[in-house]
């Protein structure tokens, strides 16, 4: 696994490609300074740096303003009332001048060399590549080591397996990609209109749009560390009266329309019998008619699919 640091020489350092990052927080305060100061950390040197607070109720605008006060160059944005960090994001994003973007939850941290890494593969990989993504570390609320987002399996590779190229069949199927680590291409968030800013959530249906058109590159490195705890948004996923679930079903639906490829179809068969099982299982019924109907345009029903549509209508 490559870990090894990547500095950028002062007579190219001119020439280096804008970054912008833009930092999300919605009350992270106990770790808000650890996270800014990773981005102060970064070796690469052309960092375009939006501070966004979506109307945190801690202490959060008061160290905001504070490094905002110390860097001028850094831009501020305090929200006067909660959007969610899809337009929270595109808020940032549409004003910015970055050539490549990272979303940056402030809970987490950014290894120095992160930037500089993820440009260089850029720079190294086909102009259809949309998304850099990597290895995380995984770290407790109070910043203990808990392992890797990608696993060593015992027999050469890692676990969940990364995928590079044309990956939409795989980001229908299955979970593989650490949302933090993501550098993204401005030209491809720009051609799919930022985030969708009617969903809960953001990563699930940028990848299926952006997979469509955009090739994904992993960059076999661990460039970032996650902090897990139980106020983070994938905490929240699948608890009564949560929209995540609702967003997970309308990017179904828009996959259902983006797929062209048997494979594709079968993939996406799979994460609807996934999402069906859930909501059964959280007795999300309303929820699991509908994963039930979109089922049965992409695949044949199984006896089970068809036991737990029945089970959903008698008693939703």
């Amino acid at each position: 696994m490559a870990n090894s640091t990547t500095d950028i020489s002062p007579s190219s350092a001119s020439e280096a490609p804008l970054v912008t990052i833009v930092a999300l927080c919605h009350n992270h305060a106990p770790f808000l300074r650890e996270a800014l100061d990773s981005i102060l950390a970064q070796t690469y040197p052309q960092l375009e740096v939006w501070l966004v607070d979506d109307a945190s109720t801690d202490g959060s605008p008061d160290i905001l303003r504070e490094y905002a006060a110390r860097h001028p160059a850094w831009h501020l944005l305090l929200l006067p009332e909660n959007v969610g960090n899809c337009r929270a994001f595109n808020l940032a994003f549409r004003q910015s001048q970055g050539e490549f973007i990272i979303d940056f939850a402030t809970d987490d941290v950014l290894l120095p060399a992160r930037v500089a890494q993820q440009v260089q593969a850029f720079q190294s990989a086909p102009a259809n590549v949309g998304v850099v993504y990597s290895n995380a570390e995984l770290i407790s609320e109070a910043g203990q080591l808990l392992g890797l987002h990608h696993r060593p399996d015992g027999h050469g590779g890692l676990q969940p397996a990364p995928a590079s190229g044309w990956v939409l069949a795989d980001v229908l199927a299955r979970y593989f990609i650490s949302t933090p680590t993501m550098l993204m291409r401005r030209a491809c968030l720009q051609a799919l209109g930022g985030y969708d800013e009617t969903l809960a959530y953001e990563d699930f249906d940028f990848w299926v749009r952006a997979s469509r058109d955009w090739q994904f590159l992993y960059l076999d490195a661990v460039t970032t560390r996650k902090r897990k705890h139980p106020r983070s948004m994938s905490a929240k996923a699948y608890q009564a009266h949560d929209p995540f679930l609702a967003s997970t079903i309308r990017v179904c639906e828009k996959a259902l329309a983006l797929i062209r490829t048997p494979p594709e179809r079968a993939a996406l068969a799979v994460r609807l019998r996934w999402e069906l099982r859930q909501a059964v299982r959280r007795h999300r019924y309303a929820e699991a008619r509908q994963l039930a109907a979109l089922l049965r345009q992409t695949s044949r029903l199984t006896w089970l699919d068809r036991a737990l549509a029945t089970w959903s209508r008698l008693f939703g």
